[in-house]
């Protein structure tokens, strides 16, 4: 993969604070992250997800860590199954995924990790970024797809599916209200970005992820 970031880090650079390095919104980044992966894993032909279930169709390794790394614990899930509904992955690797892919952009040298202690007692860890470059080349392909209309690539298309799908909208473009942004992100996402079983992937997934984020929610609760 070179030097491209993955989708699930593009969507976690989109979530840290500027400011404390925190992530926010982090019950519906995790879900849009764990989906980020799985859906890196589509385009590149190891995983198929259809009728919304998760097969995997090739071990190939795809020398990128974090995805190498996420197709062996979807095998270890699968426990010998051909195929598990794929809402049942991204609710069980919601909560796992943003911290994985985290560490992935500290190895990058994109974010510095840091690590204090509360009242002396509890860790407190947050991730401002050592080098915004990625997350502004990101924000300038999602403005120019979104707000100038323009046609995106595949990977820009699936980070704005994605998006949608959690409602992410106001992560993606701050300096706008998410009703002013939503018509053209559905307009993505249901578009002929992809091929076709890429498309058929998404939107299975986007259901997928609106049930992980709620049950994300239903959990922290």
């Amino acid at each position: 993969m070179g030097t491209t970031i993955t989708l699930a880090e593009e969507i976690t650079l989109l979530s840290l604070d500027d400011g404390s390095g925190a992530v926010r919104q982090r019950q519906a980044v995790g879900p849009a992250v764990a989906g980020a992966i799985l859906l890196e894993l589509v385009m590149a032909e190891r995983v198929v997800v259809a009728d919304k279930r998760l097969q995997l169709v090739s071990a190939e390794p795809m020398g990128e860590p974090l995805l190498d790394d996420r197709y062996r614990l979807i095998e270890a899930w699968l426990r010998g199954r051909a195929r598990r509904p794929v809402s049942q992955w991204l609710t069980k690797d919601a909560a796992k995924a943003v911290p994985a892919v985290l560490a992935r952009l500290g190895e990058r040298g994109l974010v510095l990790p840091q690590e204090r202690k509360v009242l002396g007692m509890f860790p407190l860890r947050r991730y401002p970024e050592a080098d915004g470059r990625a997350e502004r080349a990101l924000r300038e392909r999602l403005a120019a797809a979104v707000l100038q209309g323009a046609e995106p690539d595949e990977r820009t298309a699936g980070v704005i599916a994605l998006l949608h799908a959690a409602k992410l909208h106001r992560l993606a473009f701050p300096d706008h209200r998410p009703r002013t942004v939503r018509p053209r992100m559905a307009e993505i996402a249901d578009g002929q970005w992809a091929a076709e079983g890429v498309r058929r992937a998404i939107r299975d997934m986007h259901a997928a992820v609106v049930t992980a984020t709620v049950a994300t929610a239903a959990a922290v609760s």
